[in-house]
């Protein structure tokens, strides 16, 4: 099955020193990272995904600035796939499903920010559109959210959305685990 690693807003913003810093960043872009290294060392497709803030009043990711360049973690080679987005969902109104039809994916391996806003939209349409869908947990970073009164810590709304993308969407693994099965281990 031919398979493309999706890195998924791995973005200055999201760092410490950045507009929306997000709890465990800098681990998570480590654990991307060495996905990257071992999809650069197996030849096999990479996508960066880099969002660009095009909506009214947005606070992040705002074109011009260093906040949407991609962390030095991640930094794409010029033989690498840039997909431009304005949305969570990194295949509305972008080329990567056009990519991924070029290059005949049947399998994504996704990892990238925010756990609970643009992983959960993108691996979501990955899925409705027929792709096998692998997640690196611990290549994902998130943030405290509030809802109806209630304060979630970051760790709760990242294992809650990876549940239930581990229950039909895709399946959530640990980086090493992903490494070791690309290299037959």
């Amino acid at each position: 099955m031919n398979t493309a690693l999706l890195l998924v807003d791995i973005q200055q913003d999201y760092f410490p020193g950045g507009r929306m810093e997000l709890i465990g960043s800098t681990a998570a872009s480590q654990e991307a990272r060495r996905l990257l290294m071992t999809f650069r060392e197996k030849n096999l497709p990479i996508i960066h995904v880099q969002h660009i803030s095009t909506r009214e009043g947005a606070t992040f990711f705002l074109p011009d600035t260093e906040g949407i360049n991609f962390h030095k973690n991640v930094t794409p080679r010029p033989n690498e796939t840039i997909i431009e987005k304005h949305y969570p969902n990194s295949f509305r109104e972008t080329e990567l499903r056009n990519t991924l039809e070029g290059k005949n994916i049947q399998q994504l391996t996704i990892c990238g920010m925010m756990s609970h806003m643009c992983i959960d939209a993108t691996v979501r349409a990955a899925f409705d559109d027929g792709y096998n869908c692998i997640v690196a947990h611990d290549a994902c970073a998130t943030r405290n959210l509030t809802f109806n009164g209630v304060d979630i810590p970051a760790e709760h709304v990242h294992a809650g959305f990876m549940a239930a993308l581990g229950s039909v969407y895709a399946q959530v693994l640990h980086a090493e685990t992903i490494i070791d099965t690309l290299r037959g281990e």
